[in-house]
Parts: C-alpha cells; structure tokens; sequence
C-alpha cells in the first residue's frame, strides 16, 4: 500500500500534471483542448499523460482518432483516505 501511495504522491509531485489533473476534473478529456490551457508542448503534454495514465491515476478511452483521458476518482480516494488517516493518528497521538 505505501509503495502505491508513494507513486501517486511521486507523480503529482509536478506542477504542470498538477494543472493536467485539474483541468481533467473539470471536464477537459482531450490531449488538443489540453494543450491551449498549458505552457508546455505537445510532447510534453503527452509525457505527462503517460505518467499519470500508468500510475493509474488517469484512464484513458479511444473515441474515433481521439484519446480521451479521465481521472480515476478511486485513486484520488485512495489518497485523500490515506491523508485523512494520517490526520486522525495525529489527532489520537495528541490526545493521549
């Protein structure tokens, strides 16, 4: 499990996926929408994507000559889950 989180963790850690998750999550599925809201290139973009796409952290879907990119909720809920865990064993440490 800690192996896992760490991957997640490792692959956000830059800020131009950082911007790529966001805007995933807002409703921006393809790699040519993407690419007009962000100062990197297409190469870049497509870097990135594959990153996130094999962490596991985003999915891809073929439509036509378009790939499609989502993020997979799960993962961010396995994160925020892990975080929040964190959180309360600080809260317990506190309290003894």
């Amino acid at each position: 499990m800690y192996d896992k989180i760490a991957d997640y963790f490792k692959v956000l850690s830059d800020p131009n996926r950082l911007k790529i998750v966001e805007l995933l999550l807002k409703g921006e599925t393809c790699g040519c929408t993407l690419i007009d809201k962000l100062p990197i290139t297409q190469p870049t973009l497509s870097y990135h994507l594959s990153l996130l796409a094999n962490s596991g952290l985003a999915k891809t879907k073929r439509d036509g000559n378009k790939i499609e990119h989502f993020i997979n909720r799960e993962k961010l809920d396995e994160m925020i889950n892990y975080l929040q865990d964190l959180k309360t064993m600080e809260a317990e440490a506190c309290n003894l």
